[in-house]
């Protein structure tokens, strides 16, 4: 069931980003090319769905936390763009498609990442004012600090930092919760913020965010062993093959299953408070604890 719905939101919210991004024609049209490029290239718009969930859930109304789920997307694509660069993780398939530094060039796909960032704060500032400006501005801020230096940007540094020695458990999760986990936290509090949640919905949603952000982590770490190029759209034993330290490589496949199933068992703990409306975010959970890609 779970699957359905996501795939459903998918093929919308696909249709909102294509509009988004759809240029009038301009003399720098190849800025737009590259970025509804990167955009459009599939994945399964996991942050835009759990914002537009929690922000249902706590009870907001229609399609006002629309522009943010936008925002949120944005951010994330810009981020694959440039880990994919040569000076990052040079990589040069996404989503079994040419990485945009591949299909567009170097510099336009830099370009690309920094045009997208830019937008998604424009978006995010253009939401409803129903929404209430405290709100807005509040999920503004939870947005750029989760995104920025203290969030997705200090993880990849600590990615960066740790490419050639060995990282202890600590510093993968340090790793994971910066790079991974943070946009994800942003997803879920926002939606809750945006339909002016109390605090203690905001802090369940963050709960289940970090343990959650962590299990997706580990599962894409088990997968880079055990998966399929075909399934993944990209090349497999990456990690193994430059020496980086993993959750597999420090534990093991059997020790990090194990670890996925408890924190996937407390990221649905942390939803008991919604009652029974969030049993769809529960299955999302057990959903991407199994998945194969």
């Amino acid at each position: 069931m779970i699957k359905t719905i996501l795939s459903g939101y998918a093929s919308q919210f696909e249709e909102k980003l294509a509009r988004a991004y759809h240029s009038g024609g301009t003399a720098y049209d190849v800025i737009y090319d590259a970025c509804r490029y990167s955009l459009l290239l599939g994945g399964k718009r996991l942050r835009p769905f759990l914002l537009n969930s929690f922000y249902k859930l706590c009870g907001g109304c229609g399609d006002m936390s629309e522009r943010f789920e936008i925002a949120i997307e944005s951010i994330h694509t810009y981020s694959l763009i440039h880990d994919d660069l040569p000076c990052m993780d040079n990589d040069d398939m996404r989503r079994g498609k040419p990485s945009c530094h591949k299909q567009f060039g170097e510099e336009y796909a830099l370009l690309a990442g920094d045009a997208l960032l830019t937008a998604a704060f424009a978006n995010a500032a253009a939401s409803d004012s129903a929404l209430g400006y405290n709100n807005i501005v509040r999920a503004i801020s939870v947005l750029a600090e989760c995104a920025g230096i203290d969030g997705m940007i200090g993880g990849q540094t600590v990615d960066l930092l740790f490419e050639e020695k060995k990282a202890g458990e600590a510093t993968l999760e340090l790793i994971c919760r910066l790079k991974t986990g943070a946009l994800i936290k942003a997803a879920c509090t926002i939606g809750c913020i945006l339909a002016d949640a109390d605090d203690e919905k905001i802090q369940a949603a963050a709960l289940y965010a970090e343990k959650l952000g962590l299990a997706f982590q580990i599962v894409d770490d088990i997968l880079d062993e055990t998966g399929s190029a075909e399934k993944l759209g990209k090349p497999i034993h990456s990690d193994r093959d430059n020496d980086k330290s993993t959750f597999v490589s420090l534990l093991g496949i059997e020790k990090c299953r194990a670890e996925v199933e408890r924190l996937t068992e407390e990221a649905k703990a942390a939803l008991d408070l919604f009652g029974p409306d969030a049993d769809p975010l529960k299955d999302l959970a057990d959903l991407l604890c199994e998945r194969d890609h």
